[in-house]
This record gives C-alpha cells, structure tokens and sequence, in this order.
C-alpha cells in the first residue's frame, strides 16, 4: 500500500487537478493506492476517483457517529463520502492536539463499528529514540490503542519515527526494519502468528522517491505513508512505481 496523507494541504480545486492528473498514469494494479485529502475535499475526490483503482482515506475523525461535538467529523459521514480508511494515532494528532491512546482507541472501535478501516500510527520523538525508549514507547501506543479490540484483520499500522516525519531525515531501512520487526513479533505474541503475517504494516516518515526502494526491500515493511511528498502528482506516480 502506498497511502499519501495530504494533511491540510489541498484545495477543492487543487484536489480535482491532482487526482486529473494522476489518473493519466498507468496505475499498477497491484498495489492499494491511497489518497487522504482534507475534509473538505473528500467529497470531490470521491467523485473523481471512481472507476480507478485509487482509493480514498481521511485523516481524523470522531468517535460518535454524531452529536453536539462542534467542528467535528463522525465515521458516518466519512462512510457516505466513500472513505474506506481513515489516519488515526497520527504523532500531529497526539502531540499538537493532546490525543492518548485511549481517545485513539475509542476511534479506532468506532471505524470499525461503521466497517472503516483505521490506519494507526505508532511513534517515538528523537528524544525518547536517543533514551533508547523506541521498543517501550511503541509497544505501548500498540497495546493501549488496540485494548479489548479481538479482530485487528481490518486495521493497518504504520510505524512513524516523529523524528523523521517532514524533517528530510527518514529511517534507515535497516533502523525502519528492526521497528517493523518488532511490532509483527508483538503481534505474533499478543494475537497469533496469522493475524501477525496478514497485518500490514507500514513506513512513514520522510519517505521520497529517492528512497522508497530501500525501505521496500525489506520483509516487514508493507508500503508507505507519505506525506510531502504525496502531494505532487509526478512524485507520488514514481513513489507507487
């Protein structure tokens, strides 16, 4: 999977000329292409996108499927739009608007309850990296965000170092791998040795044209989730490719 999270960028406007575009290439069919785009342009980019093989994420939603809860966006709204994932966990979430793990959990049921496919995001700062917490901190955010949660065949994980994500800095593959690794041997020993090969698990973090084949190369990591560099339509063909 190759997922591209837009973040707030992208006009209505500036959404239709991307996805115009991209549909002029010869999309592999065997890869699940992703595109997350603002809220205000999913609507449009629903449209745009059928009978293509590019498939369409949000980034955050609420975990009510509606109610007095200003400003926010319910899984049923992202369902009638046609999303069939949606970002949650991102470290912008966590560390800019304070989300836990437990908060992300309650969203992570409520995608599940509307059949939303949740993309969760696990990641440790460059400070807890360099206190040698990686393995601590992301098996935490794991287990507390999937607690009581029996069937995890319909959630896709993405391991974001937050130190790489838009810095220019990524993971090395074998740094990325090691990570990887380590959250499928987790998923083994918490669930079972069918649900720890079927998850995918993706990289983010700074990932670029220029090193997405390293990073694919190695056994425990499924795709990307690419931010930047999703956003322009000549680069995130060659990422897919």
């Amino acid at each position: 999977m190759i997922a591209g999270n837009w973040k707030m960028n992208k006009t209505v406007k500036e959404t239709k000329d991307f996805i115009t575009k991209l549909k002029k290439h010869a999309l592999p069919k065997n890869k699940d292409i992703l595109i997350c785009p603002p809220f205000t342009a999913l609507s449009k980019a629903s449209g745009l996108i059928k009978g293509s093989n590019i498939q369409l994420g949000a980034q955050n939603m609420h975990y009510e499927v509606a109610g007095a809860f200003t400003g926010e966006i319910s899984p049923l709204m992202l369902k009638e739009l046609g999303c069939k994932y949606v970002i949650l966990g991102h470290s912008e979430r966590r560390h800019i608007f304070n989300e836990d793990d437990s908060l992300i959990n309650r969203k992570i049921k409520a995608a599940l309850n509307l059949k939303l496919k949740p993309i969760l995001c696990i990641g440790e700062t460059l400070d807890q990296r360099k206190k040698n917490k990686t393995e601590g901190i992301v098996k935490s955010q794991l287990l507390n965000s999937l607690k009581d949660i029996k069937d995890i065949s319909n959630i896709i994980l993405a391991y974001e170092p937050v130190w790489a994500i838009g810095t220019g800095i990524n993971a090395a593959p074998e740094q990325a791998e090691e990570i990887h690794k380590m959250i499928r041997t987790l998923i083994k020993k918490t669930y079972s040795p069918k649900a720890a090969n079927d998850i995918r698990i993706l990289y983010g973090g700074s990932v670029k044209p220029e090193n997405i084949k390293e990073l694919m190369k190695e056994q425990d990591i499924d795709g990307a989730l690419v931010g930047g560099a999703s956003l322009d339509t000549d680069k995130f063909f060659k990422l897919i490719n």
